[in-house]
């Protein structure tokens, strides 16, 4: 049965669950439903300028979409040969962040974790300038991010331009910092005694995609940090999830352990429909081929990185799941079993980027493929499945 995005997001209001994810090719209308789903639990006045809108619409739902990112570009400045610097649009969001919560620092920390310590992000603190018309003028503090690789010495490290990646995990750390501070505070069970009320009044975390650009490794690391997040919240804040990122989907889902998820598709006439989704998320995607897919890619390359192990553990899960095994490793080969068991743990550990772990060795990633071709040759209805592709 088709529908308005707006019936959409009654429904997703009316349910009861902690974290709801949906799954959408790009150009369905996820960010649309965002908007519309923002306008249900916080609609805005039609008498005001807009401020006080901004002020209630985050104290009841913060959301991250597209137009979360359209918020920083580029100033390059070619023509002076300027360094590229990272500018923020004025906007209540990162003012309440940086200005008002003081996150910077955090901010940071998160977005080396995620990208490289060594990659430093500056905001700018006020000073005077002048404009194209030589009149003066102020820039305000926290408006721009420069950024420099630290080289250990006192070498100084010229402004570079980040990649989109880079700057997509940049955007994503101000957000995810700010969630962090959120649910801590939430989570104090008394509002008396929370550090602040900002948050007392606030239902919905609403995130929409935030893997643009991203490489497999740091998907999997923000997936699985977001997950972590929803699960450490004790209080009656409720997530949404939208993504058009299988993989993004599937390990977001069994982090959270949800039994359902949703299927969102839009119609030529401009209707939607919203599918409820029941069980393991291979069902919906045949995650199981894609991961393999994966692996098989990285094999050939000779590109077998961290994550991948993570991906092999979780073939092995769900192949053992299928064929009724109680455990994943019992279907490791006999002879190599406590050592492949070993490898695949040590890997597939949640700090997927700490530093102290070292890069796989040619050996370990040998065993990627030995692990994966056995998997292939002994259970038959993996080559039942490539039959039928």
């Amino acid at each position: 049965m088709s529908k308005t995005l707006q019936e959409i997001a009654d429904q997703l209001k009316a349910s009861n669950k902690k974290a709801q994810l949906i799954y959408a090719f790009n150009g369905t209308g996820k960010t649309r439903l965002t908007l519309a789903f923002k306008e249900l639990i916080a609609p805005k006045s039609t008498d005001d300028d807009g401020g006080e809108d901004a002020e209630l619409s985050r104290s009841k739902i913060l959301y991250y979409n597209a137009f979360t990112e359209d918020l920083f570009y580029w100033d390059n400045d070619i023509v002076a040969d300027a360094e590229p610097k990272l500018k923020i649009q004025p906007n209540t969001f990162t003012d309440w962040i940086l200005k008002e919560q003081g996150q910077d620092q955090n901010i940071i920390a998160n977005f080396q974790r995620y990208a490289n310590d060594k990659l430093t992000p500056r905001f700018n603190e006020e000073y005077k300038t002048k404009d194209k018309d030589d009149k003066d003028v102020t820039v305000e503090a926290f408006s721009e991010v420069t950024f420099s690789l630290e080289r250990g010495d006192d070498t100084p490290s010229p402004n570079l331009k980040i990649s989109k990646g880079e700057a997509s995990s940049f955007i994503w750390s101000i957000f995810y910092t700010l969630l962090e501070q959120v649910i801590t505070i939430l989570n104090v069970a008394e509002p008396s005694e929370r550090e602040t009320d900002q948050f007392d009044q606030l239902d919905y975390i609403f995130i929409d995609d935030p893997v643009s650009s991203l490489d497999e490794n740091h998907l999997i690391e923000l997936a699985i940090d977001l997950a972590q997040l929803i699960r450490s919240s004790g209080s009656d804040l409720r997530f949404i999830v939208s993504t058009h990122n299988p993989l993004f989907y599937n390990v977001l889902y069994n982090e959270v352990k949800a039994k359902s998820g949703y299927i969102l598709r839009r119609f030529e006439d401009g209707s939607f429909e919203i599918e409820d989704k029941k069980g393991d998320s291979n069902k919906s995607f045949s995650y199981h081929l894609y991961i393999k897919r994966l692996i098989e890619q990285a094999i050939e390359k000779n590109d077998v990185q961290r994550y991948h192990f993570t991906l092999l553990r979780n073939l092995y899960e769900k192949t053992a799941n299928f064929l009724g095994y109680p455990q994943w490793s019992d279907l490791l080969p006999e002879n190599k079993q406590s050592y492949s068991r070993l490898v695949m743990n040590f890997y597939s550990h949640r700090t997927l980027s700490n530093e102290e772990v070292a890069e796989p060795t040619e050996p370990e990633k040998q065993t990627v493929k030995l692990l994966l071709e056995h998997l292939k040759d002994t259970y038959g209805f993996w080559k039942q499945e490539e039959q039928n592709g």
